[in-house]
């Protein structure tokens, strides 16, 4: 039986990387990468030197086709994403559908677990998530203004994924539809150097980035507490 192995990698320090997918990715045929620039820094890291070939939003069927193909020869393949655990707000959900759709149980999907942002994002938080609403990436125009009045009454903690050229477009949004006093927690460049989180007033954490543009920059986890 061939195996496609969903690997969670690092989302910044190359050193979050389990023992367990390390192995795996020494041992699998072909690792499907987001970005194969991106994940061969990480192989480099670790002397690894398993083939690998581009998988991401914008590959054709012809693509998925070819890894089809691989598996129907029994070879084991690992999917993983620039960073974090695939399929999490990933292109690679698409891949484990069709798989899962083209071969059933005659394919083994295995998941190596790894980190994920929200998840490290909500555990140094300081705020109780024992229940939580994850809205990914939001959109950019249908549909937003209606998620924004939603974290508006929303009774457990929500969190979002937001780009660096979103986020003060974000923060506006908080503030006209939740209340400048609405408390919030925004962490970037997580597991990075320039790792921080900001604390605050929905006021606040947007002052914050107003007079410090230059912290603008890295994937956002933005998370909300109650009304």
């Amino acid at each position: 039986m061939a195996t496609l192995y969903v690997v969670g990698t690092p989302i910044g320090n190359l050193e979050d990387i389990t023992l367990r997918a390390l192995r795996v990715l020494k041992e699998v045929d072909l690792i499907l990468c987001e970005d194969t620039r991106v994940t061969k820094r990480l192989l480099s890291k670790y002397g690894i030197d398993t083939p690998t070939m581009s998988y991401h939003a914008q590959s054709k069927l012809a693509k998925v086709d070819k890894i089809f193909a691989l598996l129907e020869e029994g070879k084991n393949l690992a999917l993983v994403s620039d960073a974090g655990t695939p399929c999490i707000s990933d292109p690679g959900v698409l891949l484990v559908s069709h798989v899962r759709e083209k071969f059933g149980d005659e394919v083994a999907i295995v998941p190596i677990p790894g980190p994920v942002a929200l998840v490290t994002a909500l555990s140094a938080a300081g705020i109780s998530v024992a229940e939580f609403t994850f809205l990914g990436f939001l959109p950019h125009k249908k549909g937003r203004e209606t998620l924004f009045k939603e974290i508006a009454v929303s009774s457990r903690v929500m969190a979002f994924y937001e780009s660096p050229h979103r986020i003060e477009k974000a923060l506006e949004s908080l503030e006209k539809f939740c209340g400048a006093d609405r408390k919030i927690i925004v962490a970037r460049e997580l597991t990075k150097i320039y790792e921080e989180f900001v604390r605050g007033t929905v006021a606040g954490v947007k002052a914050h980035f107003v007079e410090n543009p230059d912290r603008l920059r890295g994937e956002f986890v933005v998370i909300v507490e109650p009304k």
